[in-house]
């Protein structure tokens, strides 16, 4: 973990070594002025008037000019030093963001969105201010302690021994103390982490809440996490005040000493009034330094729970990743083949779901190139999964999936996910233009390619009612569109990337008649001549594909046009029963419960 942390100092090296000289600049003019005024004190001071007034003029020379180098050297380690860490933070989160663009859903079930925010947001803020001051002080405030102790030395031994001796007792106190903030900041990172998620999740179902009344529901669940983080952050600084306390008693201490021992050695002889003066200078600048590298362990502390939390990110392997020798997919005709496919969920949180069972049990299922299939049967069934397997969404226990005889798992994701158009019930918009949501279907697209794609999706007129037309934001998830608006600005997104195969999810299940025949109307036009599967419940949208196959239990037990299985009187045809002749469930004769 060291190691990747100090490899982000690579790309700014030329700044961390002029930071660096400059760190030690400012230590050097610290640890000088002590000495020349001890200088000055016990010669040039000691001398006439003439003599004085005569050099004045050069030590103020001298002085001014040691103070303008130091004051350059202070701005350029504040501002250039922000601005290493700044590149550093930066450099971090396009690594942990282009990490989650690896992951695979399988991830996303298992991780809530606040969590990722916090570490992408808070932890990288601490890390920056780490990866910037600690070397800063560390540098700086290691020479002024070890050089103030060597000049000490110099002038009173058995004074600096003693010196020495009660900061060395100290720092062992506090570095045992150390230990035990290190717990409580990763403990405190945890709980900020829990108060980002809750606040995000009820952010997002803000309709739900309003909708059940439950605003006093989530102020409940809202305060108890951010109890929790209060809580943390009481039992942070009990802990850090310990320490401070123990900083501002070792540098009394050091006081003590240097008063009681000083005036003892100066009524014996061994010690001038001059060197005491000195030697209290330098305890000032001694402590000061030590008093900061105290205050840095809070800085260290959340910097290293930061970064161990994004390490956890940056190690953690993608579930999917392209093979070796992975090429890039190469459709065709389009034709699909599911040969005796097994997949299970392997976490048991996902949804509840029985890890032991698998969700789609040896389905075994043909679809010819330009072939429109219609996917029905329970809830639970294994309609969706099956869809989400194609584009490698998720990957699978055993068998195989082709496309054109090609396995999924032997193309690159990129290219198989570039061949396939999804359109689902819940359509996702992103905050931003019509223009900007339709071109996510291919970003280089032209304003008249984009129109094109609304006229085939028919949208375009109404886009153009808008005052702002295609310039009109549709807010957060597309909150200023209606549904059947959203799926039609979908659709347009899909007609652009104009893929070779195509998956409907139920996409029109939300929308009422009239909407829903106009999306209908959309995603007829949007299969023809495209290898095609639909996932529906709504009998009255599928009638007209080319074959039907039920799946159940993760099987496909039985497959045909509707005709066909209106005839064969199975699991199909008690659906359209209950749908279009008023049958109610408990009167139709199922094997299956969940019917």
């Amino acid at each position: 973990m060291f190691r990747r942390f100090v490899a982000y100092y690579g790309p700014q090296k030329h700044l961390f070594i002029a930071d660096t000289v400059c760190a030690l600049v400012l230590a050097g003019i610290d640890l000088a002025f002590p000495i020349i005024l001890r200088g000055l004190t016990g010669g040039l001071f000691t001398e006439g008037p003439e003599a004085i007034m005569g050099s004045l003029a050069f030590v103020a020379t001298g002085l001014i000019a040691m103070y303008l180098v130091r004051t350059a050297c202070k701005y350029f380690v504040s501002a250039q030093g922000h601005i290493m860490g700044a590149r550093m933070e930066s450099k971090m989160r396009e690594d942990l963001f282009d990490q989650y663009e690896r992951f695979c859903f399988s991830y996303f079930d298992r991780v809530n969105s606040g969590d990722m925010m916090s570490r992408v947001v808070n932890d990288l803020f601490d890390i920056c201010e780490g990866a910037h001051h600690l070397p800063e002080w560390i540098i700086i405030c290691g020479i002024e302690i070890i050089g103030a102790f060597v000049i000490l030395f110099t002038i009173a031994p058995v004074l600096a021994g003693v010196m020495a001796l009660i900061t060395a007792v100290f720092v062992a106190i506090m570095v045992r103390q150390n230990l035990h903030m290190r717990a409580v900041f990763a403990d405190n990172r945890r709980k900020i982490s829990d108060v980002n998620s809750q606040l995000q999740d009820s952010l997002s179902g803000i309709r739900v809440v309003k909708s059940f009344a439950n605003e006093g529901t989530e102020r409940a669940k809202f305060r108890r996490s951010n109890e929790a983080y209060l809580g943390s952050k009481v039992a942070q600084y009990h802990v850090m005040g310990n320490y401070q306390a123990t900083s501002a008693l070792m540098t009394g201490a050091l006081y003590t000493a240097i008063v009681v021992l000083g005036g003892y050695l100066i009524a014996t002889g061994n010690m001038s009034a001059v060197d005491l003066a000195t030697f209290a200078l330098y305890i000032s600048l001694f402590a000061t330094p030590i008093e900061t590298l105290v205050n840095s362990t809070e800085t260290f502390q959340k910097a290293i729970a930061g970064f161990k939390r994004m390490d956890e990110v940056l190690a953690t392997m993608p579930d999917i990743v392209d093979a070796p020798d992975a090429r890039p997919l190469e459709v065709r005709d389009g034709a699909i083949e599911y040969r005796d496919v097994c997949f299970s969920y392997k976490d048991v949180e996902l949804g509840g779901r029985d890890p032991q069972r698998p969700v789609i049990d040896h389905l075994t299922l043909s679809i010819r190139p330009g072939e429109t299939i219609a996917l029905v049967g329970p809830s639970g069934g294994g309609k969706s999964t099956t869809c989400s397997l194609l584009p490698r969404f998720y990957d699978i226990d055993a068998g195989s999936i082709t496309i054109d005889g090609q396995d999924v798992r032997d193309v690159t994701q990129e290219s198989l996910r570039r061949a396939i158009g999804l359109v689902q019930q819940d359509v996702y918009l992103f905050d931003g233009s019509i223009r900007e949501n339709i071109a996510y279907g291919r970003p280089d697209a032209t304003d008249e390619e984009i129109e094109e794609a609304a006229r085939r999706a028919n949208i375009h007129d109404f886009i153009c009612s808008l005052p702002d037309g295609y310039d009109t934001v549709v807010g957060e998830r597309g909150s200023r569109l209606s549904g059947g608006q959203k799926q039609r600005v979908a659709i347009a997104r899909v007609f652009l990337k104009d893929p070779a195969i195509l998956i409907l999810d139920e996409a029109t299940s939300a929308l009422d008649n009239e909407s829903e025949e106009a999306v209908q109307e959309s995603l007829e036009r949007l299969a023809q001549d495209r290898t095609t599967i639909i996932i529906a419940h709504r009998l009255s949208t599928i009638k007209n594909a080319d074959e039907i196959a039920t799946v159940e239990r993760g099987r496909v037990v039985e497959r045909g046009t509707h005709e066909e299985l209106l005839a064969r009187g199975g699991t199909y045809a008690r659906y359209y029963r209950m749908q279009f002749e008023g049958v109610r469930a408990k009167d139709v004769p199922s094997a299956d419960p969940a019917l």
